[in-house]
């Protein structure tokens, strides 16, 4: 089993700034790439941000030179910093976290977790 885990949402007023964290833990040998994405009401899930296991990100336009991803690899953590954030940004953000199962890297599965809620009031 393989939990990811999220935290970190809550409300902020636009200009503001927010951290998620998120974490994976269970039975894996390691981590691939972990990404953010977000769903607001009405809309389709789309993804804010990733990071590969060497430190390779991409970014969605809309938050480029606001939001900035990261990992950390000892803890298998990823993080995402949110600056200047605008009331578009409301949304559910969901963690996805790609492990392998194996050593030789053969068996790759994705996990998500549950979601946390980013208000941003005008």
């Amino acid at each position: 089993q393989v939990q990811v885990v999220e935290s970190g949402g809550g409300l902020v007023q636009a200009g503001g700034s927010l951290r998620l964290s998120c974490a994976a833990s269970g039975r894996f040998f390691s981590i691939n790439r972990m990404g953010w994405y977000r769903q607001a009401p009405g809309k389709q899930r789309e993804l804010v941000a990733g990071i590969t296991n060497r430190g390779n990100t991409n970014y969605a336009d809309s938050v480029k030179d606001r939001f900035t991803i990261s990992r950390d690899n000892v803890k298998n953590t990823v993080y995402l910093q949110m600056n200047s954030l605008k009331p578009e940004d409301t949304a559910v953000y969901y963690c996805n976290a790609e492990v392998f199962l194996d050593f030789f890297k053969s068996i790759a599965r994705d996990y998500w977790g549950l979601g946390t809620q980013v208000t941003v009031s005008s």
